[in-house]
């Protein structure tokens, strides 16, 4: 009710302000016959004046009083003629004055019943902060969450894969210590749509881990809890973040779904802030960098910041071993079957140093591809199986072990 009245009084006070401006106004400005009478008014003043230190006789000043008392006459005629003829009339600014008020009163009560909130209370950031801890704590738990969240669309798949993986979930309860299975059972769940089950495996292999882990483990268990939730980020998500920032501040993944979680309470300046600190420091082509762009400028706004595009930094180049230029050289002039031999010499080189050694997951896609582009579709397979192994852990790298497997042909 406080707010209504302040308003109709400042409203009333500059309704009333205009109509005294337009009441007060309607006289136009004056005419050139208002200055001629006062300059002819000063030269009689002047002419007097003259008189009386005798500059001139009495005679030149009659004769001169006389012009200008004609002047004078003519003037004030004009200024007659001007005053009947462009006075404002009274009504017509009344009439305006009124609507003037109308439309500023009805049109700012329109503006704000489409802009505003009818009802709403003040909101000072004192309250909003201490609204935003509350929601917080109080806020739906990762069951409620799920019961709530939209199901997802149901997934065409072999009947042969979903066989092997009612086998592994077999597998996996029959062996509640079996670290190895648990993580092959988050991939194949994930894959499914199984989120749940996914994050359950997940955080069982955490507990066997008994924290011989990475921050990656548990953002990955948050992640696929917000997925099982249908976007909403719980007190149970929440703390596997917190995990997997304690381990590693600078986890992407994990700062992007916790600058989310600010959001979702009510925090947007801090979401905004851990969002720009994460963009700024990329890489560009991180998937987490493409999911805060999307959604930072809104934030922003939310958080009353005057946003300017942040340009993340670029991604480093990773080296990959590969054949020199000599050796490029050198297969062309060879025939097909000794450049055949050689690229098949190469691959063996590759195989068995990722075989002993290790490698990255872009090497271990390399050699997926280059196998089955030789005809060995079964050592494929073997790599693309102990790749899986090796990477099963890091999502990221599964998805482009996966996806060279596909472009080999491979995957069943």
């Amino acid at each position: 009710m406080t707010f209504w009245i302040v308003t109709s009084f400042m409203a009333l006070a500059v309704c009333l302000l205009i109509a005294m401006v337009l009441l007060r106004a309607r006289k136009l400005d004056e005419p050139a016959a208002a200055y001629d009478l006062k300059v002819y008014r000063q030269q009689l003043r002047e002419l007097d004046k003259e008189l009386a230190r005798g500059v001139i006789n009495q005679g030149d000043a009659d004769r001169a009083r006389t012009e200008i008392s004609r002047r004078i006459l003519a003037a004030d005629s004009q200024l007659q003629d001007h005053q009947k003829g462009q006075t404002q009339p009274q009504k017509v600014t009344v009439i305006v004055a009124a609507l003037v008020s109308v439309l500023i009163i009805g049109g700012s009560m329109g503006l704000y019943y489409q802009l505003g909130v009818h009802g709403y209370g003040d909101m000072p950031l004192s309250e909003r902060i201490s609204q935003a801890q509350e929601r917080s704590t109080d806020r739906p738990s990762q069951a409620q969450a799920e019961a709530e969240a939209p199901p997802l669309p149901e997934q065409q798949v072999e009947a042969s894969y979903l066989e092997l993986v009612e086998k592994l979930r077999q597998t996996a309860d029959e062996r509640v210590d079996d670290a190895q299975g648990q993580a092959l059972l988050v991939q194949h769940e994930a894959n499914l749509g199984n989120f749940v089950a996914a994050y359950q495996a997940k955080l069982n292999y955490i507990r066997i881990m008994s924290g011989d882990i990475e921050a990656e483990d548990h953002a990955e268990a948050a992640e696929l809890m917000i997925m099982a939730a249908g976007g909403y980020i719980s007190l149970e998500a929440e703390e596997e973040l917190r995990n997997a920032l304690q381990r590693d501040k600078n986890h992407g993944p994990a700062r992007y779904y916790w600058g989310m979680m600010l959001g979702q309470i009510g925090r947007p300046d801090m979401a905004f802030q851990i969002w720009s600190e994460t963009l700024q420091a990329g890489p560009a082509d991180a998937p987490w960098i493409t999911g805060i762009q999307a959604q930072i400028e809104e934030m922003a706004y939310r958080a009353g910041v005057d946003y300017t595009p942040i340009t993340p930094e670029a991604a480093p180049e990773e080296a990959l071993t590969g054949p020199t230029a000599e050796e490029m050289s050198s297969a062309q002039e060879m025939n097909p079957e000794d450049r055949q031999e050689m690229i098949r010499g190469m691959v063996s080189n590759l195989a068995e140093r990722l075989a002993t050694e290790g490698g990255s997951a872009q090497e271990w896609a390399r050699l997926i591809v280059a196998l089955s582009v030789l005809k060995d579709d079964e050592r494929a397979k073997t790599v693309y199986a102990e790749a899986l192994e090796n990477f099963a852990n890091d999502a990221s790298a599964v998805a482009l072990i996966s996806s060279a497997a596909q472009q080999a042909g491979i995957m069943q």
